[in-house]
């Protein structure tokens, strides 16, 4: 069976694992582990906050960390790299950057659920320097180069 297996970090004792929220849920939700106390956010800041575990992930996966829905779409919160990659081969702490938009300060607490992860597939495929690439009706054509429709 193919499993992730998630460590609490030190002074982690009180967080759920991270989870499905529903059977047919894509992501898990990840929490904030603020073991020091809410932190508050101003328009325009950028802080890198901790999920309090470590994660073994299975070979050729990797754990893509992405905004939930109601965070950013209510409040103003992307993840500024999204969706953020942690590699099959860390151990270290998962840590999501919140970059907030809103207007008025908005605090983040212990255990609030601030990013989800969902696993993928990931493909190592042959690397080959070439002279020429094959030809498309698109070519080089990119940035809305297809338009709008």
């Amino acid at each position: 069976m193919t499993e992730i297996k998630f460590k609490r970090v030190d002074g982690n004792h009180d967080l759920p694992v991270p989870a499905y929220a529903t059977a047919g849920a894509a992501g898990m939700d990840l929490p904030a582990f603020l073991p020091d106390g809410p932190i508050t956010f101003g328009h325009g800041e950028l802080k890198m906050v901790s999920t309090g575990f470590c994660v073994e992930l299975p070979p050729n996966t990797e754990m893509q960390v992405r905004p939930r829905s109601g965070l950013a779409l209510k409040h103003g919160f992307i993840i500024p790299n999204s969706p953020g990659t942690v590699d099959e081969d860390y151990r270290g702490c998962v840590i999501v950057g919140l970059y907030y938009l809103g207007q008025k300060p908005y605090t983040i607490s212990h255990g609030d659920r601030i990013a989800q992860a969902v696993i993928a597939d990931v493909r190592r495929l042959p690397i080959v320097l070439v002279d020429k690439l094959s030809n498309t009706k698109r070519g080089i054509g990119g940035f809305g180069s297809t338009g709008l429709n």
